[in-house]
């Protein structure tokens, strides 16, 4: 069972693990980051999001997708996710077939600075630890690479070649 609770979170907010029904809302974080790291047109955006919700919805059904909310007297101010991506045998890990990635983190503004994504990403770890992945990677802001750096990520060397879109 992946882990539910982060105990360093402030004492009136709340962690729990995502559902299908927070697709919608998981989606609507995922499309407030990349607004706010500013590398993405807003019509780029609406389209993911377009494609992104029923993907989650599938995901989390099938077990594969790991999310959790924060909460503060039930209202979410916050969320990240997990999932597992099948990845060839690596030098960091010569016999495995796997590894884990952290995706979709959002706090929302009056809530940042209170260590909610460091929280979240201690999660995701854990979850990685759950199954035994001994690489777990993700895709950092700016503003997001010292929070993980905090929880013991280093930047790589990634590159990325993005094709037009198809016709």
């Amino acid at each position: 069972m992946p882990a539910l609770y982060c105990s360093i979170l402030p004492d009136q907010l709340t962690t729990r693990l995502a559902t299908v029904a927070d697709a919608a809302l998981i989606t609507a974080h995922r499309c407030a980051m990349f607004t706010e790291i500013g590398k993405s047109d807003a019509a780029a955006v609406e389209e993911m999001s377009r494609h992104f919700t029923p993907w989650v919805e599938r995901m989390i059904a099938a077990e594969k997708y790991v999310g959790w909310i924060v909460e503060d007297n039930g209202e979410p101010v916050a969320s990240g996710g997990f999932f597992e991506l099948e990845w060839p045998p690596h030098w960091l890990d010569p016999s495995a077939g796997a590894r884990g990635y952290l995706a979709n983190f959002w706090v929302e503004p009056a809530y940042r600075g209170r260590g909610i994504a460091k929280g979240l990403a201690k999660l995701g770890v854990a979850e990685s630890r759950r199954r035994s992945l001994r690489v777990t990677v993700l895709h950092a802001s700016a503003a997001g690479k010292p929070v993980y750096g905090a929880v013991g990520f280093s930047d790589s060397n990634e590159m990325m070649l993005v094709e037009p879109p198809r016709e």
